[in-house]
């Protein structure tokens, strides 16, 4: 084994980057919502929804398996996405605003379970927390490193605590009683679908972690699909165990639409409860928050000199920092604070738009063996290529159905602005093709050299 593989890492490290990635702020804002529209159910839909996310994801998941794609996400994208559709892909970035918006919402309510008078002022708690954090990325991505190995240890604890002593206080003999205080599918069946829709911000980190290190894993058209599924059972038992406790201790009156530290409460001491709210629910929240604050710097700052945005956004600090990509960011998620936009609804803007490319990605990926043939013959999830293709159709599918459902649930004000957040990134990608500020040829150039390099990977 020569130097540069023993330095690569194996099935167990992409499975713990991919469940530490998965497990995260998602469960701790959005399990309450999703109790309130299925009721105990909420036990087999968190298993359930893990893996529907899988397939939402079908994308990361097939192609991993049959090419090594270096750039990951970013570069399957590239491979797959006509330019129009690159360009919004590159939008999806400033539309994770949307995502700062339900952190910020998020830390607030757990915050004031500590301490009441900041939910008291709410918009204000909300937005200084917007802003700090917005001004902690200008110091670049040492914090975030710094913070990530703390926080991970703290929400580990954290987990185990609401586990641990929740699932005892579990009134079983009543828990699988389908009459029993609204029951089992407490909204019929579109309450099922809304509660895998609003859960799905919490279970699409399964693949994401894994194909970002493609480069450095070994093997990786084996050990990545291998680590996307072990992770996604892992998560499903975690999520599973968390559901069970949070719908099981206390009615549903009371945990529908709360975040967990309402069950946390009951089920924990003060001091306990202090470091569940503190190093569980916080840290999870901050985790993600500076995580994907450093996420989308590099993306959205070659999305600026590519020539998706105006000439003003290339401008940088001295240090690199996309100073005005992020000032556009910042302000993007200020004003649905300000105008009283529930979490609920920001992360309803954030994945609408990214379920619909899923859409298009999943299907699209049809094409893949028809195209190459010796790759796809020599893919690692030797399933028959029938059962690929329905992936692929039913990938497209369930994405399709978490946007149309989470449309749905948005009153009529919020649909108009959900619609704008589509439709003004698809103008402006088209106005940049259209005025040359971006070239089909530079993109089609760069389409041809990541295929290629997936080929000579091989």
């Amino acid at each position: 084994m020569n130097k540069e593989t023993s330095k690569k890492i194996g099935l167990w490290n992409v499975v713990g980057l991919g469940v530490g990635g998965a497990v995260g702020s998602g469960i701790f804002i959005t399990l309450g919502t999703a109790i309130a529209s299925t009721g105990r159910s909420i036990l087999p839909m968190t298993v359930i929804c893990v893996f529907y996310m899988l397939l939402a994801y079908w994308y990361n998941l097939a192609l991993s398996g049959i090419f090594i794609v270096n750039g990951g996400d970013y570069s399957m994208k590239g491979m797959l996405l006509p330019p129009i559709l690159i360009g919004y892909g590159g939008w999806t970035n400033v539309i994770w605003a949307f995502g700062f918006t339900g952190y910020a919402l998020g830390l607030t309510s757990y915050l004031s379970s500590l301490w009441p008078v900041l939910g008291e002022h709410g918009k204000l708690t909300s937005a200084a927390i917007l802003t700090l954090f917005f001004l902690l990325s200008i110091k670049g991505n040492r914090i975030v490193a710094l913070f990530q190995n703390a926080a991970t240890i703290f929400l580990i604890g954290a987990l185990m605590l609401f586990v641990i002593l929740g699932i005892p206080k579990v009134d079983i003999n009543n828990f699988f009683d389908m009459s029993y205080d609204g029951g089992f599918f407490h909204n019929g069946f579109f309450g099922v679908i809304n509660a895998i829709a609003i859960m799905g911000w919490a279970c699409q980190g399964t693949t994401m972690g894994p194909v970002g290190v493609i480069p450095i894993t070994k093997n990786p058209k084996r050990t990545i699909p291998m680590g996307i599924l072990i992770t996604c059972v892992v998560v499903s038992i975690i999520y599973g165990l968390m559901s069970f406790a949070a719908a099981g201790v206390l009615p549903y009156d009371e945990v529908a639409g709360q975040n967990l530290s309402v069950t946390a409460s009951v089920i924990m001491p003060k001091g306990m409860f202090a470091y569940f709210v503190l190093g569980g629910g916080v840290c999870a929240i901050v985790s993600s928050f500076l995580a994907v604050l450093a996420m989308i710097r590099e993306p959205i700052a070659h999305m600026a000199d590519d020539g998706w945005l105006p000439a003003i956004f290339k401008e940088k600090t001295a240090d690199g920092y996309p100073k005005y990509c992020f000032l556009m960011v910042y302000i993007i998620a200020l004003v649905p604070i300000l105008t009283g936009m529930s979490v609920n609804n920001a992360i309803s803007m954030l994945m609408i738009p990214s379920m619909l490319i899923n859409a298009f990605l999943n299907v699209y990926c049809i094409t893949i063996p028809r195209k190459y043939p010796k790759q796809f013959e020599k893919r690692s999830i030797k399933c028959p290529a029938v059962i690929y293709d329905i992936c692929c159709i039913l990938g497209g599918i369930c994405a399709l159905i978490v946007a149309s459902t989470l449309f749905g649930g948005l009153t009529i004000y919020d649909m108009i602005t959900a619609a704008a957040i589509i439709l003004i990134p698809l103008l402006f990608s088209a106005i940049a093709l259209k005025k040359g500020a971006v070239s089909k040829e530079s993109l089609d150039k760069r389409r041809e050299e990541i295929v290629k390099e997936a080929l000579l990977e091989e």
